[in-house]
């Protein structure tokens, strides 16, 4: 079998888990920036540099995968999310990007087999790709609405490089997430497509959403229903929508997606809402009776957590959903359906 087909197997079965927050984790560690820089010999100040600890302190993300396994996830979502030639160029660590990826690939996989050995359960590993700090679809410059910092091509092989390094390192999915521009989001699927193609095999891609206003729209202005009909060409094996706000801004909008998409819907929302100082307050058993709501709906195959998220919150969303069915894939009817800022169906 593919591990496209053993996981919707899983998913058959149950309603899966995925792991929780990797920044607010490492916050957690008080790490200094000489923890973050190692002996790289790297010029620039590498503190929040949280990618480049898969060189420099692995027991830090290793220990994070372990306490996420131990709370009852099913796959591991790797360390990478600015691990892209744009993002590190923050750090002056650019050349290091697919040392980064497949050194974080690896150590995910090390652990999810490690803990598959254990009892047999099957474990995945998610390779984590994020938006990046540029945008195709908006101008930075308020006097020139027409400019853009980067165009398409740039962007597509930025996202190519990470996406060889994470299959290197050997990741099952390319999870494609926190995805604000929706353009963004359709570089990095033109480049795990033609990935999987010069494997001549399947990679699955998993994509994932995030909502910037209480409308329930993405930055460049999408609503769910309109980010899925502009990605579903590509066939995700999961569809769904993390960070934006906590699960209980997210309850319609989850519903939204889940009556349209025929894939499977991942969600993974923040702890709630920050506080005035940044930190999330929002306690396990509440995260977790919020996603318990939408699991007992039918409305949901995957969960997890995102910023503010602990491995507390995922045992306790775990624990909640144990049980529960999975939600039933829906079949709609063939329509041409087309994305502007709002989704837009051809009468049949």
């Amino acid at each position: 079998m593919s591990v496209r087909d053993i996981f919707n197997a899983e998913a058959a079965k149950r309603i899966l888990i995925t792991d929780g927050a990797f920044g607010t984790e490492i916050q957690g560690w008080k790490l200094a920036e000489a923890d973050y820089a190692g002996a790289l010999g790297l010029s620039r100040d590498q503190k929040g540099n949280n990618d480049i600890l898969a060189l420099t302190k692995p027991e830090v993300p290793e220990s994070i995968h372990r306490a996420y396994f131990e709370a009852g996830a099913d796959i591991a979502e790797t360390n990478t999310f600015s691990a892209n030639r744009i993002s590190q160029a923050d750090y002056g660590a650019e050349h290091l990007v697919r040392e980064i990826n497949v050194e974080s690939a690896r150590m995910a996989r090390r652990v999810a087999d490690e803990f598959q050995a254990k009892d047999g359960r099957p474990r995945f590993v998610a390779g984590a790709i994020g938006p990046t700090n540029k945008t195709l679809s908006l101008s930075p410059d308020v006097n020139d609405p027409g400019y853009r910092e980067i165009d398409f091509d740039y962007l597509k092989q930025v996202y190519r490089e990470q996406i060889d390094a994470l299959v290197e390192g050997g990741v099952d999915f390319v999870l494609i997430e926190t995805v604000f521009d929706t353009l963004n989001a359709k570089a990095g699927v033109m480049a795990a497509i033609e990935a999987g193609g010069a494997l001549g095999g399947d990679l699955p891609i998993m994509l994932s959403m995030t909502l910037t206003d209480l409308s329930g729209r993405n930055l460049s202005g999408h609503t769910v229903e309109a980010f899925w009909h502009a990605v579903r060409h590509a066939k995700p094996i999961t569809i769904g929508l993390n960070c934006s706000f906590g699960a209980e801004q997210l309850r319609p909008h989850v519903k939204a997606l889940s009556e349209i998409a025929d894939t499977l819907i991942m969600v993974y929302p923040n702890a709630g809402l920050p506080n005035e100082l940044g930190a999330y307050d929002e306690e396990p058993p509440t995260t977790a009776a919020l996603v318990g709501e939408w699991a007992r709906a039918g409305q949901v195959n995957v969960l997890g957590g995102c910023c503010g998220s602990t491995p507390a919150h995922i045992r306790a969303i775990a624990d909640a959903v144990a049980g529960l069915p999975p939600r039933a894939l829906p079949t709609p009817p063939v329509r041409t359906r087309l994305a502007g800022l709002e989704p837009f169906t051809m009468a049949g």
